[in-house]
Parts: structure tokens; sequence; C-alpha cells
């Protein structure tokens, strides 16, 4: 599993390039899988919503220009300098007053429980030291009732995967070394997605952290799945 210290290091060496590099380096798909999740989140009509891993906010701010106007949306990363893109960005931007960015970690919460209606984790769920931990933290946070969506890289189809994991080794970190200047921080991460589980492994790791109702929908050629759990009401 990935070193805490080592991935927040990681990102907070890239964190101003980290927007510009995720643009590049999808194509711009990564802006219609941000679409999918926001329309499932907001089929749900949250009352609030926990967006962890948020990194430079971009989840966050699809989520409050998706959603009803003023729900309460917080934005929580354990890496400073992200955090620091997200409120320069915020600034910016103004007109975003229903967004919180604060610190927190995804194995501990700083949050008590049964707090949102809804939680969102994009690409942060491979670099958790532990997964079952932070899938069982955003279930406890949750409301009875609650729901999770889970947005993240997983193991393309399998006629794919030979071009796909080229793409990966060999071209990707060459191009994000050239943006970012830091290219064993895509190393890293190309390795990360590598050996991370297919789309039916994280719905039974989801499962097993105690979310019911457990939907997957593949995406683009199967690279990245859309999950989504429910927190079932206590009897």
């Amino acid at each position: 599993m990935p070193d805490p210290n080592a991935v927040n290091s990681m990102f907070g060496r890239i964190a101003g390039r980290y927007d510009v590099a995720n643009r590049l380096l999808s194509g711009g798909v990564d802006i219609w899988w941000r679409k999918r999740l926001i329309r499932a989140v907001a089929a749900h009509q949250p009352a609030d919503v926990l967006d962890l891993a948020t990194g430079s906010g971009d989840v966050a701010f699809a989520l409050a220009d998706g959603l009803a106007d003023g729900t309460p949306i917080t934005g929580m990363d354990f890496c400073r300098p992200m955090l620091d893109e997200a409120e320069i960005k915020q600034r910016d931007r103004g007109g975003y007053e229903q967004i919180t960015f604060r610190e927190g970690d995804g194995l501990n919460l700083p949050v008590e429980d049964a707090s949102y209606d809804a939680a969102t984790i994009s690409f942060g769920l491979r670099n958790m030291a532990d997964r079952h931990r932070c899938l069982s933290e955003l279930h406890r946070i949750l409301r009875p009732g609650g729901r999770l969506w889970v947005l993240e890289f997983s193991q393309p189809y399998r006629w794919f995967r030979p071009i796909y994991y080229a793409y990966l080794k060999y071209l990707l970190p060459i191009i994000a070394g050239i943006v970012t200047g830091d290219k064993g921080a895509y190393d890293y991460l190309c390795g990360s997605i590598e050996t991370y589980p297919g789309h039916e492994g994280i719905a039974a790791e989801m499962e097993r952290a105690g979310f019911d109702a457990v939907e997957c929908h593949r995406l683009t050629l199967g690279i990245v799945a859309l999950h989504g759990g429910w927190k079932k009401p206590s009897a």
C-alpha cells in the first residue's frame, strides 16, 4: 500500500501543475468523467456532500455547479499545497461560498458520525494506505440512507490493456515530467493504477466496508470506474 508521507510529499510537489497535467494526459476526458459523477450525485439530491481527496477542488466546484443552489460542500484533503490551489481557485472564481476546504486524513476523518448525506472520492482511493479503513470511515460519516461515489482508475477491457499499459509505462511519465518537472511522481501514479484492483474487486471492498446496493459503471474502455454504494438505514 502507498506510504502516506511519500504521497503527501509527491502531491505537494506537483500541486501547481496538477490541473494542467490532468487535462493534457487525459485528453480532456477527465471533464466528462466528472460530469458522470456529478450527474449521479445530483440524482440523489443530497443535503450536503463531503468530497474526500479533493485535491485542487475540481470535483468540489463541479458539485457546486451541478447540485441545488447553496448545497453545502466540504472539500477535504491531507495535502496542504493542493488545498492552497483549491482556495486560490475559489477566490479567483468567486461565488462558491457553499464550499469549505479543510485538511483531513482519509484514514481518520475529523468528522462526527452520520454528518453527511453524500460523499465522493475521485482518483484518491488508490492512494490510501488502507483502503478498507478509508471506506469504513466514509461509511461512518454518512447518515443512514446516505450514498458514496468512488470515481477511480480501474483495469481496462482485456483487449485494450497492452495499449493502455504501454501508454502508462512509457509515454505518460515522459509527458508528465515535461509538464510538471517531476517524472518520478507520475512513475508512482502509473504503478498505482496498474496494481489497483479491477471494478469487481473494488465493489467487493465497498461491500466489506458496509455499503449495500453497490453499483458500477465502467467508463472509457474500462480505464475508469464509477462505483456507487448505499448506507442502509437502521432497522
